[in-house]
């Protein structure tokens, strides 16, 4: 499909830089019109002069605080009733390395609101509407964390619970023409790092992959229908075993006594 064509319009969050902007550039160069949604509106409208320059598309602006519900029900309410949406990326998202015992608990909080909360009203804003008019997608961009503990509970368990509503949400519209997709970035160079207070050269450079490389692996997953989406795994046989086992393990769960092992 050519640039020219249109294919509704795609709504971004954490859109002022790193792989919200990157998002941003690729979907209007596919056709579609963009609702940029950050904090930074200065950067937004940059962002936004620059993308109608470049692909001639209609490209509006959200300045939103996603940790704050006021702000949150403002961009719900904008995008329930856009009729042209088409597509959904909830990649804003809060990061850092906290343990439990000494983390802010504001600051977990407001980790919580932007990864969890309003990743959820926001899908659930839009989904009707996509149902309706049978067309759409909803991209939600978690982490490889969510499948381990060693970057702080907090962020790991927002990013599981990603990964989980996703899958569910891509179970509930199969059938429809409206899919879901999770996609787990690994280390992607980005100031999501700084601003969560890593460095992320401290990794080793063969593990840290550009936003642009990043992108461009999750929309041919996207374009593929993939529930989940890794773009670093060189082997997807290791992702269907994992789920695999994971499902096996979830069936040996039920049982209509304890196990032996808790005997008194």
């Amino acid at each position: 499909m050519s640039k020219n064509d249109n294919k509704g319009t795609a709504v971004i969050t954490g859109a002022s830089s790193g792989i919200g902007a990157v998002y941003a550039d690729r979907l209007a160069g596919q056709g579609y019109d963009l609702v940029l949604v950050a904090r930074r509106a200065d950067r937004l409208q940059e962002l936004a002069e620059k993308l109608r320059h470049a692909y001639s598309r209609k490209v509006s602006v959200i300045a939103a605080d996603l940790s704050d519900d006021d702000d949150v029900r403002r961009v719900e309410k904008a995008i329930s009733a856009d009729e042209s949406v088409t597509l959904l990326v909830n990649n804003a998202g809060l990061g850092g390395q906290a343990v439990v015992a000494t983390a802010d608990a504001d600051a977990a909080e407001r980790m919580i609101k932007v990864n969890v909360v309003a990743l959820t009203r926001l899908t659930r804003a839009v989904l009707p509407g996509l149902l309706a008019r049978n067309r759409g997608g909803i991209v939600n961009i978690a982490s490889v964390l969510a499948f381990d503990t060693s970057f702080g509970g907090i962020y790991s368990g927002t990013k599981a619970y990603v990964v989980n509503f996703t899958e569910a949400l891509h179970r509930e519209v199969a059938g429809t023409g409206v899919t879901a997709q999770a996609v787990l970035p690994g280390a992607t160079r980005t100031d999501f790092w700084e601003l969560s207070g890593s460095d992320i050269d401290q990794l080793p450079k063969e593990i840290i992959m550009t936003a642009d490389d990043m992108v461009d692996a999750a929309l041919v997953g996207l374009a593929r229908g993939e529930a989940v989406t890794v773009p670093a795994l060189a082997d997807t046989g290791k992702l269907d075993t994992f789920l695999g086992a994971r499902q096996a393990f979830y069936g040996s769960l039920h049982a209509d006594k304890p196990a032996a092992r808790y005997a008194a």
